[in-house]
């Protein structure tokens, strides 16, 4: 499996997992001129930016150390337009990462960093 592959699959299931655990699911790759935001969840009143980072077991560093502080500027101008367009002002919302771990083609591990950044 590419990369590509590997990371909408990954994306697929941390959708699944955020659904498991009663979010709304609002977007999925919601797009802007600043980038990409790969899931757009809601619970309890909250808006969830999720970056979403997949790796096969056994990589040497977790996946959320991939979420650097240029990528994190870039969601948190994106999550603005979506924020300005979509939502009430002064809704509450955080930024999460979901690091998905691989076995092959088979999920490992799900870990929900709830505000990571």
């Amino acid at each position: 499996m590419n990369s590509s592959l590997i990371g909408a699959f990954g994306e697929h299931l941390a959708a699944d997992y955020l659904r498991d655990k009663k979010y709304d699911i609002k977007a999925a790759n919601f797009k802007t001129y600043t980038g990409e935001i790969d899931l757009i969840a809601e619970k309890a009143g909250v808006i969830c930016f999720v970056e979403v980072k997949t790796r096969q077991i056994g990589t040497l560093l977790s996946p959320a150390s991939a979420v650097d502080n240029r990528k994190q500027e870039n969601i948190k101008s994106c999550a603005s337009v979506y924020l300005n367009e979509w939502c009430k002002k002064g809704i509450k919302h955080r930024f999460d990462i979901i690091e998905v771990l691989l076995d092959g083609r088979r999920l490992k591990d799900i870990n929900h960093i709830k505000d990571a950044f």
